[in-house]
């Protein structure tokens, strides 16, 4: 297809270029004189000179054409930046498309705006070098290199009219999430979905070396996207210098690119069900999207060589390729002469604004990349029908006599919450969806499939709210993209390989850690993981499946943003999981089990009980009112809970008369004092539940290193001794787990005849009876197999 790009259009274009371009340059390397009004000295650049120009001038070149396809066809457009050091050029043309002086009124449009722009990138007290949440029209933290690929198709769904145009480096195209998400359009409906436009940016290096897709024959990468489902156009700069020839053929691809989007997207969307609305489900072949492969030199434009070494079209551009101008005349001069080349007298006017001719190359409005709401979700975001959690609640007549799985339980209930929200609520996970006992949802949905379906499969369609692959990665891109863009979704998984999205979760808590400071960035919905076939019960699989530190690893972030919940039954998990879908700007982890377990809290006191985050469980007990407990057996997590009770269960019998309180945390973060967390609790009600000198025996989900430390300024800390996972495990049975970790209701009653003073010596029988009953049930797992049964099937009372 032939470009119809004019000369008048091709000249508006490369106008934007280049004043992209020499904004890039300046903000990296100028502290004042912004517009060269006199000669340039060292005096006017910065003493430190920080940023990346290498795949900069090619971003610029991207971002110029693309708003030459929406001012034409008012094309809502999403830009994600996926090359890690592309902050100059985000921060670049969202300060030409007027959005940066909208948002940050002390960087104006005129030549002292342009100065503050200058002076603050990468400078103390300014703006990061890469982009970040303080730019304006981006949802991808430069930092979180490998990731833009799936936080641009999870941006698209459910968003039938977005195209989002995301730039992949070919650093970053080597990175594993990266590679995986080349599927990712396997699981886009084009009925009722967007689109994405993958543009394949080689400039032929990362830092120091050549990359691999670079390097790799034109004919052999070609396969190779075509082999991933996408229909390549290839761009090549052969002459640096015949920018011309770049234009034309730059955007006759992304001409091709989005006749191509639209026939596809046609072909499904039929008249009679309008746009967004689900197509045929007949068999299909999964469309081939189109994309772009551009090539084109690292550090284009700038200076060819320097100190007689080539830099233009190698690594040596990757950051900053005149590193000593303030004290080498000669890079100096090539600094000038390279600002220079971009004609900034023809740019800006003599107040420093932008000339007419070159500011009509942004588009207008929301259609501006760098201020469309689809890059602050918030803008778009619309609370959740929740069903009422009542009705899906288990009746409890007697504390921990019913026995029900919780995430049956739960799954009933999100069914609701999916059927209610049609078109903002996504469930992801790695292929774990019915592993983990949510498999009601498909009541009223299926998971999303766009490739052959044969007979025997089950709950798959062309279009659905359930989003499995078996790639933790993707499924976090996708549900980052979808929360950033306005909607809402639960990542659920396996408990111990949430850690492969340990980094992916780290630049997220940061991203929103920022995102809450910047009051033009509106709230999000929370990020939410529902952690399942956890730590205590993985007879099916073993020592590999168990890891709980996932919550070890979130409490490093800042406190405003983490929430950490250990529901201990199904009616609080549903309390827990409404509270959580509620909420925005969170990270909210929530750990349950799946299999069937004591309900110890009718919905009402559930309720409360989580409100609480803790509370004493009076019908565990056996505490006089109105005096101290002689001992406090504490717990997190549902398998420690059951354990407790049950501890406590054998001293009430074996040692009348001892003053036991039981104490159940759900949110864990309480346990933190309140100058350090927002739901810590304060030094008055903390000491009142676990006193201030009574031995606390805590049996903890986790590692329990991490009770220790959320707790380290409260009183009693030589009182309190913690029970949790020290990495003893292997394929068993759930109570032969608990002891080999010594979580199990023996030992936790043994724990506290020995901390209790005079306990010892008055029950040593009790005590040894104890151990005699750890003894014979692990003998019991190895000569059947399982536990007794008077420990499988155990009730209260």
């Amino acid at each position: 297809m032939t470009s119809s790009m004019g000369q008048d259009e091709l000249e508006l274009v490369d106008r934007w270029w280049r004043a992209a371009n020499y904004l890039s340059v300046g903000q990296i390397y100028l502290r004042s004189n912004p517009l060269l009004r006199e000669p340039l000295n060292a005096g006017h650049t910065k003493s430190r000179l920080l940023g990346h120009w290498g795949t900069t001038p090619g971003l610029n070149f991207i971002y110029a054409h693309l708003n030459r396809v929406i001012r034409r066809d008012s094309a809502e457009m999403l830009f994600v930046a996926g090359p890690g050091h592309g902050g100059p050029a985000v921060v670049a043309n969202a300060w030409l498309e007027g959005t940066y002086s909208e948002i940050y009124g002390h960087v104006g449009n005129d030549g002292e705006g342009l100065a503050e722009l200058f002076r603050q990138f990468s400078y103390p007290g300014g703006i990061p070098s890469h982009a970040a949440p303080e730019s304006p029209g981006s949802i991808n933290e430069g930092g979180e290199l490998g990731y833009s690929l799936a936080h641009a198709y999870g941006s698209v769904l459910d968003n039938p009219q977005l195209v989002a145009a995301v730039v992949i480096g070919d650093g970053e195209a080597e990175t594993g999430p990266l590679a995986a998400s080349w599927h990712s359009h396997n699981f886009l409906d084009p009925a009722a979905d967007g689109a994405v436009l993958p543009i394949l940016h080689l400039n032929g290096y990362k830092i120091a070396n050549p990359t691999i897709l670079a390097r790799m024959p034109e004919a052999q990468l070609e396969q190779l996207l075509r082999g991933y489902g996408h229909e390549p156009y290839f761009v090549t700069v052969k002459d640096p210098d015949n920018t011309e020839q770049a234009h034309r053929d730059f955007a006759e691809a992304l001409e091709s690119c989005m006749t191509d989007i639209r026939a596809i997207q046609d072909s499904r969307r039929l008249p009679e069900r309008g746009v967004g609305q689900a197509g045929n489900e007949e068999a299909v072949e999964a469309p081939h999207w189109p994309m772009i492969v551009l090539r084109s030199p690292k550090g284009w434009t700038g200076p060819r060589k320097v100190d007689g070494l080539q830099v233009e079209g190698t690594w040596r551009s990757h950051q900053v390729p005149l590193s000593e101008v303030r004290t080498n005349g000669e890079h100096l001069r090539l600094l000038d002469e390279w600002l220079q080349s971009y004609r900034p007298e023809e740019l800006f006017d003599g107040d420093g604004r932008l000339r007419p001719d070159v500011a009509e190359g942004a588009p207008t409005g929301d259609f501006r990349m760098s201020a469309t709401p689809h890059a602050n979700g918030g803008l778009l975001r619309r609370a959740l029908k929740l069903p009422a959690y009542l009705d899906h609640a288990v009746e409890v007549s007697q504390a921990g006599t019913e026995r029900v799985s919780p995430m049956i339980t739960l799954g009933s209930w999100m069914r609701d919450v999916v059927a209610l929200n049609l078109e903002t609520f996504r469930l992801f996970g790695p292929d774990e969806t019915a592993s983990n006992r949510l498999q009601n949802v498909y009541e009223v949905t299926d998971k999303v499939w766009q490739y052959r379906i044969d007979d025997v499969d089950e709950h798959l369609a062309r279009s659905g709210r359930v989003m499995e692959v078996l790639s933790e990665h993707l499924c976090q891109g996708w549900l980052e993209g979808y929360l950033l863009t306005g909607r809402h979704g639960v990542f659920n998984c396996y408990e111990a390989f949430i850690h492969i999205v340990d980094s992916m979760f780290n630049q997220h808590a940061k991203w929103l850690k920022v995102h809450r400071k910047l009051p033009w960035r509106q709230p999000i919905a929370s990020l939410n993981y529902l952690l399942s076939s956890h730590v205590w019960q993985q007879d099916h699989n073993g020592f590999s499946h168990q890891d709980p530190g996932f919550i070890d690893h979130a409490v490093n972030k800042k406190a405003e943003v983490i929430r950490v919940y250990l529901p201990p039954d199904a009616n609080t998990l549903l309390s827990v999981m409404e509270h959580c879908l509620a909420s925005t700007d969170y990270v909210n982890i929530v750990v349950s089990g799946k299999q069937p377990s004591p309900t110890w809290l009718g919905p009402a006191d559930a309720a409360t009980h989580c409100q609480r985050g803790l509370g004493i469980w009076e019908f565990a007990g056996s505490e006089v009112p109105g005096e101290e407990p002689d001992v406090v057996l504490a717990c997190a997590g549902d398998v420690p809970t059951v354990e407790t009770v049950a501890a406590a269960e054998l001293l009430k019998a074996g040692a009348p008369g001892l003053k036991i309180r039981v104490v159940n945390v759900v949110d864990l973060m309480r346990l933190q004092d309140e100058s350090e967390h927002p739901h810590g609790l304060p030094a008055r009600d903390y000491d009142g539940i676990f006193t201030t000198d009574k031995p606390v025996i805590f049996a903890y989900h986790g590692y329990p290193a991490l009770i220790h430390r959320l707790a380290y300024r409260r009183t009693n800390q030589e009182g309190l001794h913690v029970r949790g996972y020290k990495e003893e495990g292997t394929t068993t049975t759930p109570f032969d787990m608990a002891m080999l970790n010594g979580i199990d209701r023996f030992q936790l009653a043994i724990d506290a005849i020995d901390r209790v003073p005079g306990l010892a010596e008055k029950h040593s029988m009790l005590r040894q009876q104890l151990q005699d009953s750890r003894i014979r049930a692990r003998e019991h797992t190895r000569t059947h197999g399982e536990d007794p049964e008077e420990i499988r099937n155990w009730k209260l009372g």
